[in-house]
């Protein structure tokens, strides 16, 4: 299991676990899932980690049909600016590797902010954190 997953099932959170094998080749890792897993990818979400002007770090989730705005980021997480974090200081401060980083089970509480898209779905999907091997785990 993934410490998102664990944290899910602590919180009492109602999910399923879909797998899927990666292609190293594909370009986006949350239109793969979709595609791979049959799912509208309006529904996959993906979880981004940005550096504030603080030098914090926030998250964003967005569906990976969408792009993440960064001021409107900022603003949200009360900042000026944001960038794209660092992929070392993603992976040490949540725990997980690049591509396949969780909302759920990281290993510092940050921030964060999710799509106001997400507020119409019944159902949306995340990674639930991804395994040194070829195969991805995603929740709903």
């Amino acid at each position: 299991m993934t410490p998102a997953i664990d944290q899910a099932r602590k919180a009492g959170v109602r999910f399923d676990i879909l797998e899927y094998e990666h292609d190293a080749s594909a370009e986006s890792y949350g239109e793969e899932a979709a595609v791979k897993l049959g799912l509208s990818p309006d529904r996959v979400f993906k979880t981004l980690v940005v550096k504030l002007d603080s030098g914090a770090l926030a998250v964003g989730i967005v569906a990976v049909t969408g792009k993440l705005n960064l001021k409107q980021m900022a603003r949200a997480a009360g900042a000026k600016k944001a960038a794209m974090a660092e992929a070392r200081d993603v992976e040490r401060v949540t725990g997980y590797v690049l591509g396949g980083v969780s909302p759920l089970g990281q290993k510092k509480r940050l921030t964060t902010v999710v799509d106001a898209s997400a507020q119409s779905l019944e159902t949306l999907y995340v990674s639930a954190g991804r395994w040194k091997s070829p195969w991805r785990r995603m929740t709903c």
